[in-house]
């Protein structure tokens, strides 16, 4: 479930493509006085993601941009809604909106047969863990996680994205068959478009430089299992570090045009 959010600038402003932590805390901050407040610094996965202001370009005063909130957790988004129908100013580090509007989306991959296409709107973080070096044959010392690199090919990309969407299904649906109890890949292809390196602020006063990749991914809905699996990675996201904002992802194509 997503809620869209229609903003509009209120001042002539450079695009900050370092967005995510002031984004982060905002949303945060809209959720204070609930019962998802305590789930801040808890360590479990995010139950939300958003992407990034788009179009991701300078804006005049009065330039229209969206955002996109989504969850699967739907009184998550109601609590969002509310904030920013009472606080409309929407101030995303330099970069100061005002809420035009809200509305719902409920995107959906298909029922099973349909294919389609999902590409990621925000960077995907993917780390391999030390101890998987050796199984990928990845050349490098320490007890330090690896970001993922096309050098490293897709297999630790594709095992390490399923890995994480089987701790967010365990959350949200433990009664049911997460990606790896079931027979097939999350996606039949892996298209990368491209890897770039961010400087991030993950914390207030301290900055790493996360290696990031955009994709495209195909996909042929197989049962209301793996569909489940798709539409839970549209909620949450692929990858790590979604409550900042990475992983995003959309569908651009399916057979119903």
């Amino acid at each position: 479930m997503r809620l869209l959010v229609r903003l509009s600038a209120r001042a002539d402003t450079v695009y900050d493509d370092a967005y995510h932590h002031k984004l982060r805390g905002r949303l945060w901050k809209a959720l204070e006085g609930t019962e998802f407040e305590d789930r801040h610094d808890a360590n479990v996965p995010s139950e939300f993601c958003y992407s990034n202001p788009f179009p991701p370009r300078d804006m005049a005063e009065g330039d229209q941009r969206t955002l996109l909130v989504a969850s699967p957790n739907e009184e998550l988004l109601s609590h969002v809604a509310r904030d920013l129908q009472t606080k409309r100013e929407l101030n995303v580090g330099e970069m100061p909106f005002y809420v035009d509007g809200l509305s719902q989306l409920s995107p959906d991959v298909g029922e099973p047969g349909t294919t389609g296409v999902i590409e990621s709107g925000t960077g995907v973080v993917v780390r391999i863990p030390p101890r998987r070096f050796e199984e990928y044959g990845i050349d490098r010392d320490g007890d330090t996680a690896a970001f993922w690199r096309p050098k490293y090919t897709t297999e630790p990309f594709r095992v390490q994205i399923t890995n994480n969407l089987d701790r967010k299904h365990g959350r949200f649906y433990p009664e049911r068959p997460g990606p790896s109890d079931r027979d097939g890949p999350l996606f039949d292809t892996h298209e990368l478009i491209k890897t770039f390196a961010l400087p991030v602020t993950v914390t207030t006063g301290e900055q790493m430089t996360y290696v990031l990749s955009k994709w495209r991914f195909e996909y042929t809905v197989r049962d209301d299992h793996h569909r489940r699996h798709l539409n839970l990675a549209l909620d949450c996201g692929l990858g790590e570090r979604n409550a900042l904002g990475f992983g995003f992802v959309n569908i651009v194509e399916d057979d119903d045009g």
